[in-house]
């Protein structure tokens, strides 16, 4: 069995191509270049490439995200909107960071002592 640190430094990757309907939890990280429909969380960063797509709901520490998202979004840390990212949806995070060219549709809650993060969400 693999220690509980170990996990946090692995990835699991959903490729372009492949297309994910319902439920993923992780106590990893994420990097999603394909689709993704359902509710997604980790304990860890969640990227999203350029090609991926995620509808529904996620929960992570830190998301750095490039491709569409239609969620709701629930960031312990820090959340990245680059510049070719398009978020329709509700925020709630500590930090968010969105450069020139990100698209950002729905509001955003930023209070770290008001916004519980529900950790028990993540398995």
């Amino acid at each position: 069995m693999a220690k509980e640190t170990e996990s946090f430094n692995s990835y699991n990757i959903i490729s372009a191509g492949t297309v994910v309907i319902g439920e993923f939890h992780t106590p990893g990280n994420i990097r999603i270049d394909g689709m993704f429909e359902g509710n997604i969380s980790t304990k860890g960063r969640l990227i999203v490439g350029q090609a991926g797509k995620i509808s529904g709901h996620v929960i992570c520490q830190n998301g750095e995200f490039e491709g569409e998202i239609n969620a709701t979004v629930d960031v312990e840390q820090h959340l990245a909107l680059k510049t070719t990212a398009k978020l329709i949806g509700d925020v709630k995070t500590d930090k968010i960071s969105i450069e020139t060219g990100a698209v950002f549709h729905g509001h955003c809650k930023m209070n770290p002592n008001e916004i519980p993060f529900d950790k028990e969400k993540i398995q």
